[in-house]
């Protein structure tokens, strides 16, 4: 005899099985499947989910460049300044991977130009370290001190002379000179 009763709508999910569908949640984010995130969201999925590392979906979909997941989340109040466990935010990660774009959405949703990680680098400082001269640009047009220091007192031209990032270098001297 077989069993054909239906499936228990009200059955809890095993720990097992939640940790799996959080996984597939994540990966979703990092692919950039906004339409399956806008689903997920509307059915009450929390925009600020955080896997282990203290990463966010809108951290994962930032980080990976996919501008509309990202623009899902937010339009679903996802948590532009919440920082991973390492100190990151969002903002930091899009400058680092030099994704003006993604630096744009993200500012326009309320991210903080100056917001810091926990040593206190910001993604002005990011995009200088790695010669982002178009993200510089946009970032002091947005207000970003040029002149604010992290925890150690680098400045982002101190930052982008020590990685040899020339464009930046010569960007932010005539900015400051």
């Amino acid at each position: 005899m077989s069993d054909d009763k239906p499936a228990d709508k009200n059955r809890q999910m095993t720990p097992e099985e939640a940790a799996e569908f959080a996984e597939q949640v994540f990966n979703k984010a990092r692919e950039g499947d906004a339409a399956m995130l806008a689903a997920l969201l509307s059915k009450g999925l929390p925009p600020n989910l955080r896997n282990h590392k203290g990463d966010t979906l809108l951290m994962l979909a930032s980080y990976h460049g996919h501008v509309e997941a990202v623009k899902v989340l937010l339009e679903h109040k996802a948590d532009p300044e919440i920082r991973n466990d390492n100190g990151q935010s969002p903002i930091a990660g899009a400058a680092f991977k030099g994704d003006l774009e993604m630096v744009k959405a993200l500012v326009e949703a309320g991210a903080q130009v100056e917001g810091a990680s926990f040593d206190g680098r910001t993604a002005l400082m990011m995009a200088a370290m790695f010669n982002r001269v178009a993200i510089i640009d946009y970032l002091i047009s947005k207000g970003a001190d040029p002149k604010a220091k992290d925890a150690n007192g680098i400045t982002a031209l101190d930052a982008a002379r020590t990685m040899g990032a020339t464009d930046a270098v010569a960007l932010l001297e005539k900015l400051s000179g």
